[in-house]
């Protein structure tokens, strides 16, 4: 017994003294700071996820502006200063930026790779992306979405509500359920026309499906975290099969049978079919992907938006009259007998105070981490004219929630400022300083650079649409006026805009009209 201890304890050693000659790497003249961490190949991942922001600024205290952790066995460079986010930007030849999408990608929703390099397509995804979701290809999309969410949030058989009477309800279960179900008919059509066809039957049945979707997408998207972070998804068994079931649903001869899909589901569809060499399920995940992509940042950010425009008086009473001043501008007339209100680009593009809650609202939530991963070794010029050596397949990570908290940039930085992001004459608001000197970075929610999410445009007018609907057509309050703020769930932290750690219950009700 004695000596099978020895023996396990003599292996044991062996293998710290080998990961201490091999796996702690060693900083080398010209590289930034370095810290390895003290677990094998984890290196600084528990502390960096117990608390990013608060890991960062010690690190930022010891180390400077730029520095090396080792986080689940990558060496990942953290710079801080935003006056030298640009040289980042800048240095974009020696980053290949879409290395590590892709391979999260096919990581977490399953498919084959995407990576024109891998040989299994030729599709730009990104260049479809920005053709679909960019410019005047926003304006169908509005406009399907202004409709699909006026369909949801105020047809009888959906939203069973009088004038007369109070639901009840959690708020983030309330947004998540309409937007969801909006953005999925606005992005993969229907399958029929609900306006053409008044069948009630068929109308429950097609949104029974969606709710489905909904529950589905709520299982797989929890686990969403550690599926990032490397762990296989078979470890989550109902994770997995809510995973399938999305994809199923999302299959090509599935989505031939729906009406009015949206140009980017189309357009992909077509070079699925035609560029890849994709099987019929690994083409459906793609499509799967686009649709974490659409709702998995929108759904809470719209949750915040609303909650603290629901806590905030001065900001209900601004928003109120903007969008009261916008709709009388276009000619648009608030009623209940079943006719849609529309607002194109340009008219939801001119609400300076709902723009600014909404951006406040993502600068006190946004976690986002924006990353490049090295295609080769090259020296990083910061703004102070420090020169520091960068590794080929090491990764430069931008952190901005640095910059969204900071108080030298944001006074009272934890506080919601309905107009922080408007000017004396109510307009966008864009200088904000740091040390005395303009910021060009100061607002990075939807990532940078060409790293920058391209339906960024469009997530801000839908959940504009879904607030000036909200307003006009509902009396909301809290139900609880003295509810406490809902903490930010730190599990996401690097995904983009944080849940809320628990539901608020809110109340609504038609206007009287």
């Amino acid at each position: 017994m004695l000596t099978i201890s020895l023996i396990w304890g003599l292996v044991v050693a062996l293998c710290c003294f080998f990961w201490l000659i091999v796996g702690i790497r060693r900083r080398h003249p010209g590289e930034p700071p370095l810290e390895n961490g003290l677990i094998p190949y984890l290196g600084c991942a528990l502390q960096f996820g117990a608390n990013p922001l608060e890991f960062l600024r010690s690190r930022q205290n010891k180390y400077g502006h730029i520095f090396t952790c080792k986080i689940a066995g990558k060496f990942v460079h953290f710079v801080t200063d935003p006056f030298s986010f640009s040289s980042v930007m800048r240095s974009g030849r020696h980053f290949d930026w879409q290395k590590f999408y892709y391979a999260t990608s096919a990581k977490a929703f399953g498919h084959s790779s995407i990576d024109p390099m891998d040989g299994k397509t030729t599709e730009n995804v990104h260049e479809t992306f920005m053709k679909t979701l960019q410019g005047v290809a926003l304006d169908p999309l509005i406009e399907s979405m202004m409709e699909n969410l006026q369909h949801t949030m105020l047809q009888p058989n959906t939203l069973k509500v009088t004038s007369q009477e109070w639901i009840t309800e959690g708020l983030y279960a309330f947004c998540y359920r309409v937007m969801f179900e909006s953005g999925y008919l606005t992005f993969f059509g229907k399958e029929f026309n609900s306006k053409e066809d008044p069948n009630i039957a068929r109308q429950e049945a097609q949104r029974a499906l969606i709710l489905n979707a909904l529950e589905n997408f709520k299982e797989f998207d929890k686990i969403f975290p550690a599926l990032v972070a490397g762990l296989p998804i078979h470890v989550f068994k109902s994770a997995y099969s809510a995973r399938e079931n999305l994809a199923k649903e999302l299959m090509h001869e599935n989505l031939r049978k729906r009406n009015n899909m949206s140009d980017l589901i189309t357009l992909r569809m077509f070079l699925n079919d035609t560029l890849s060499t994709l099987s019929d399920m690994d083409k459906a995940k793609t499509h799967l992907a686009v649709l974490w992509a659409s709702q998995a940042n929108t759904l809470p950010a719209t949750f915040w938006s609303v909650f603290n425009i629901l806590r905030c008086p001065r900001a209900m009473k601004a928003a109120s009259e903007e969008i009261h001043q916008v709709l009388q501008r276009a000619s648009q007339k608030i009623n209940f007998d079943g006719k849609v209100i529309c607002l194109d680009q340009h008219q939801l593009e001119d609400m300076p105070v709902l723009d600014s809650i909404i951006k406040e609202s993502m600068r006190l939530s946004s976690a986002s981490l924006n990353i490049r991963v090295a295609k080769e070794s090259f020296a990083l010029q910061l703004d102070n004219n420090a020169s520091y050596n960068i590794r080929k397949d090491d990764i430069v990570a931008l952190y901005p929630q640095t910059i969204h908290l900071d108080p030298e940039i944001y006074e009272d930085p934890l506080t919601f400022k309905y107009d922080r992001y408007l000017d004396e004459k109510s307009q966008p608001k864009t200088n904000f300083y740091l040390k005395g000197r303009k910021l060009k970075y100061y607002y990075l929610p939807f990532g940078s650079g060409k790293t920058k999410c391209p339906g960024r445009q469009f997530a801000v007018h839908e959940i504009k649409q879904l607030l000036t609907l909200l307003i006009s057509y509902f009396d909301i309050e809290i139900v609880d006026k003295n509810a406490k703020i809902p903490r930010l769930d730190q599990s996401r932290a690097g995904l983009g805009i944080l849940q809320p750690t628990h539901d608020i219950d809110f109340r609504y009700r038609l206007k009287a009209h």
